[in-house]
């Protein structure tokens, strides 16, 4: 299935190596994921994995510019679980997310953090997904869970 997507600058990015792939979504990226710092730093097609590192800077922040709002960090979990998912579909399918749980378990501040992706279930029509983001030491931040629908394309 050639999976051109209009991000992707006409690429059929199925035909790409996930490494490949991964230069051709930064080279992409779309104004959302821009706008969060963020760039792909790992892809697994086959897996179902995603991650990405993301800079959060003090306009993000409330608390005197020390404390991420919860709005980014979602945007940015939300980012990595989807763009595991368009992975597993070889970007060939739209992946609209139908639920979505956070739990923030530590306070993030300015710098860099890693958020991942999973897909932990792919059905026929709708898909669950994992994902956690965490701060330069290591600390858990943020962990999510999401069920998308998968959305073929028509034919």
């Amino acid at each position: 299935m050639n999976s051109t997507h209009p991000d992707f600058a006409g690429t059929d990015i199925a035909a790409l190596s996930d490494a490949q792939a991964l230069n051709v979504l930064n080279a992409n990226l779309n104004e959302p994921v821009k706008v969060l710092n963020g760039e792909v730093t790992e892809l697994d097609s086959k897996r179902g994995f995603c991650r990405f590192r993301f800079e959060i800077v003090p306009a993000f922040c409330h608390s005197q510019g020390r404390i991420c709002q919860g709005g980014f960090l979602t945007g940015m979990v939300d980012t990595a679980m989807a763009h595991a998912a368009m992975a597993k579909s070889n970007f060939a399918f739209a992946v609209p997310t139908l639920e979505l749980k956070i739990s923030f378990l530590e306070a993030a501040g300015p710098g860099f953090v890693i958020a991942e992706g999973r897909v932990l279930r792919w059905g026929g029509s709708v898909g669950f997904l994992d994902g956690d983001i965490k701060d330069d030491q290591g600390r858990l931040v943020v962990h999510a869970t999401s069920t998308i629908k998968i959305v073929r394309p028509r034919e």
